[in-house]
C-alpha cells in the first residue's frame, strides 16, 4: 500500500481536523498589523493576570490595566471575560500543538518512545515558560455548555495519533485511538498536578506521567520503528 509522505501527514494533522478558532470569540478580527499587535498585547496581559491570580478571578478591567489599554479597547475585541479566556486558551493550544506535531514528525527520533518523549518535553517547556498555559492550556476547564466541539485535548490527541500511526505503525483502529487519547489526558493531568506543587514541575510526578503514558501505548506500538 502506498504510504502518504510524512510531511503531508503532519500538515494534514494541523489543518484537516477541527481546531480551536483563536478568533471565534473576538468581536473584531484584526486585519492590520497594529490591531494584531494590540490583540496580542491584550492576550499577553490576560495570561500574566491568570498566572498571578488564576483564571477564575480575571476581569476585563484587570486585562485593560495590565495591558495599559482602556476598557473600551478590551471590549472592542472581546464581549466579556469568558471570551478573553477562551481566546487565550485557543492561542495556548494552537502554539503548543503546532510545536508538538513538528517534534513528533522530526526524523531524528528513531522510535515512538523518543518522539513521544520529545513531544512531552515541548509541553513541559510550555508549562514552565508560557504565561497562562498551566491554567488554560487547552481551555477544557471552561465548562461552557452546550459544547461547541470536541475538547481541545482530544483534538490534539487525534492529530498526534495521525502522525505516529504513519511513522511507527501504531494500530489505527478505534480502541488504539481511545488508548492514545487516554494516555494524553492522563499525562496532562499528572503534569498539571506536578506544576501545582513546584513551579518547575515536581520531577517525580513528571516522570510518572511519562511512564504511565508509555505503559498505555505499549500494546499498540511496536518495540522499534520501521
Amino acid at each position: 500500500m502506498r504510504r502518504t509522505p510524512l510531511a503531508d501527514v503532519v500538515t494534514a494533522s494541523r489543518t484537516d481536523l477541527p481546531r480551536i478558532d483563536v478568533t471565534a470569540q473576538i468581536r473584531n478580527e484584526p486585519v492590520q498589523a497594529r490591531s494584531t499587535a494590540r490583540l496580542a498585547a491584550l492576550l499577553d496581559a490576560a495570561a500574566h493576570v491568570v498566572d498571578e491570580i488564576g483564571y477564575e478571578r480575571l476581569t476585563t478591567a484587570m486585562v485593560a490595566e495590565r495591558a495599559g489599554a482602556s476598557i473600551g479597547t478590551v471590549y472592542r475585541y472581546f464581549p466579556d471575560r469568558i471570551a478573553v479566556l477562551q481566546s487565550l486558551a485557543a492561542r495556548n493550544a494552537e502554539r503548543t500543538g503546532d510545536r508538538v506535531l513538528a517534534e513528533l514528525g522530526d526524523r531524528r527520533h528513531a522510535d515512538w518512545r523518543s518522539a513521544m518523549s520529545a513531544a512531552y518535553g515541548v509541553i513541559i517547556g510550555a508549562f514552565r515558560s508560557e504565561p497562562g498555559f498551566a491554567s488554560l492550556r487547552y481551555g477544557d476547564v471552561l465548562d461552557l455548555r452546550p459544547f461547541a466541539s470536541a475538547p481541545a485535548l482530544h483534538l490534539l490527541s487525534d492529530r498526534m495519533s495521525n502522525v505516529l500511526v504513519e511513522r511507527f505503525d501504531m494500530d489505527s483502529r478505534q480502541p488504539a485511538r481511545v488508548a492514545f487519547q487516554s494516555a494524553i489526558i492522563l499525562s496532562d493531568a499528572i503534569a498539571a498536578d506536578a506544576f501545582q506543587r513546584d513551579p518547575q514541575g515536581d520531577p517525580t510526578l513528571l516522570e510518572l506521567a511519562r511512564r504511565a503514558a508509555s505503559a498505555l501505548l505499549t500494546e499498540y506500538f511496536p518495540a522499534t520503528s520501521r
